[in-house]
Formats: C-alpha cells, structure tokens, sequence
C-alpha cells in the first residue's frame, strides 16, 4: 500500500486543529502559573516519553474489550514489534494503524474512548515511561516552562497521557466528532512530520512562546522539522539517521532504552495499588490451575 503525501493545506488543517485542540483541554485543567511564559519544551510520545507505540498499547486495551478482532491486533503488534525492534517508523504502518485507528472508534462516542484511555494507560502504558525523559520534562516543569507532547497519537489518548504526568497538555491527532461521537474521519490528517512542527509553531503564535528558547526532544528523524524549528532540539532514543544528525549538527544525545525500569509512573496511588493486586490475585488463580490440571 502507497502512502498518500499530504498536501501543505491539509499539513496546515491537521496543526490548525491540533493546537485548537490542546488550548481546549489544557484550559480544563488547573493551572500551573508560568515563571517564564514565553519558553515551552515538546516531547514526541512514542519511543521517547514510552517505550514503544502508544497506539498499540491502546490497541491492546481495546481488543481486551472486544473492540476487534485479533488479526488487527497482530497487525498492531508486528508493527509495534517492528518499531521496538528497529527503533525506525514505517510509514506504511503509520497509514495502516490509521486507518485501524479510525475503523475501531467510528460511531464511538469521546468521553468512552477518554474513559477506556484513563483505563489502559493504567493497565498498560504507566510501566513504559522512560523514566529518565519523565525526569526531563519534570525539570522544565520545575523551572516554571509549560510542556507538551507532540504526537500522531489521538489527541484524546495524548492527554490523558499528559494529565497522567502532570505535563501542561499534547498536541494530537484530531478526529472529527459529532454529536459527541468519532465520525471515523480525520480534521486535517495525521500528526506527523512537518505538521508537527506546523502545530508547534501555530501553539507558539497562540502562546506567545519564543521558539528560539524552547526546546524539543524525539527520538525520530520524522520529527526533524519539529526539532529544526526550536533554539534546543534534543535527541532521546535516537534512530540511526536521527543519531548521525544529532552528531553532524552537534545536538546532544540521551539514551534511556537500556536503562529503563518497570516501574509505574503518573498512576495514581489507589489504581496502581488496585492494578498490582490484581495482578497477584490473576497470577495466584493461574496457578491454581496449573498445579490443578
């Protein structure tokens, strides 16, 4: 399958609607009075703030919940595989997760999909965070700097991902939505690429931010117009072409892939407690039936 290049005003429509999109919900949110409201840090999602795809993450919750079958989830999970493996994104997978994407949540309505999100980032995604990028984007919090993800996630699923660590909101993939409930189509198209960077820079207008003194961390060379487009681009899990640009063009470099632990992060007390008995109770009643059978 061929993927379809997006054209600039479709680029444009998709980080129109994401910025508009992410005022919105960060408005809900209390607010964490700036010291520097002119300066922002944005942090890609997959394989940079978690290990691996987010969208497959969710995918998985959501076939948990009988929302399709398990060759799409195989399909999900030999591109995720893929990605972990090779660290690179297959724009091929890209355009067939999409399409997955819009397929399982058509007719769905948007405070169901927020509500399973809030589910599975417990079950699933809490564990996957770098703990080392939660450390970075903690510092810029600390310092008085607002932070958002940048992601072709769903808008939605990035900012319960955003409320989860405590980060200012995300800048997501928007789907059209009406009545309440997911069209199956898109505002824009994915994003991705240089409708990142276009959403950033639509935010910063809004914002008021100084491009020059913000920062931006990924690990893709997808997300080089992103990193391009601020004063302090930062390479995190890089890809190898990501790798050898940050070299060339002297940006620095972290790595947090072979130093990353399990461990839970942005869930909240109660439900991690809850999660972690119920893994006990689940793995004391698979063994009664092991020893039973």
């Amino acid at each position: 399958m061929r993927v379809r290049r997006k054209g600039a005003a479709e680029i444009r429509q998709a980080a129109e609607a994401a910025a508009i999109a992410a005022l919105k919900v960060a408005a809900q949110e209390v607010p964490r009075p700036p010291f520097d409201e002119s300066t922002a840090a944005f942090f890609d999602v997959d394989n940079t703030v978690m290990a691996g795809a987010s969208i497959f993450y969710f995918a998985r919750g959501l076939a948990a919940r009988d929302f399709f079958d398990s060759r799409d989830l195989l399909r999900f999970g030999l591109a995720h595989l893929t990605y972990r493996l090779r660290g690179q994104e297959n724009p091929d997978g890209i355009q067939d997760a999409r399409e997955t994407a819009l397929a399982f949540v058509a007719g769905r309505s948007v405070a169901e999909i927020v509500r399973y999100g809030e589910e599975i980032y417990d079950e699933r995604m809490a564990e996957q965070i770098y703990s080392g990028t939660h450390a970075l984007a903690q510092q810029h919090l600390d310092a008085g700097q607002r932070v958002w993800l940048v992601t072709a996630t769903p808008v939605e699923l990035a900012s319960v991902i955003a409320r989860r660590l405590s980060l200012t909101g995300a800048l997501g993939t928007v789907s059209e939505v009406r009545d309440g409930s997911y069209t199956g189509r898109l505002v824009g198209g994915l994003l991705h690429g240089q409708a990142k960077a276009e959403a950033v820079a639509a935010l910063a207008e809004r914002e008021g931010l100084d491009l020059s003194r913000c920062w931006a961390y990924s690990d893709s060379i997808n997300d080089l117009p992103l990193l391009s487009l601020v004063g302090h681009p930062v390479a995190i899990n890089p890809d190898p072409d990501l790798k050898a640009i940050a070299r060339e063009r002297d940006w620095p470099v972290k790595d947090f892939r072979t130093a990353r632990k399990a461990v839970r992060i942005g869930i909240p007390a109660a439900a991690g407690a809850g999660a972690l008995a119920g893994g006990v109770a689940a793995g004391m009643a698979l063994r009664r039936r092991v020893v039973s059978a």
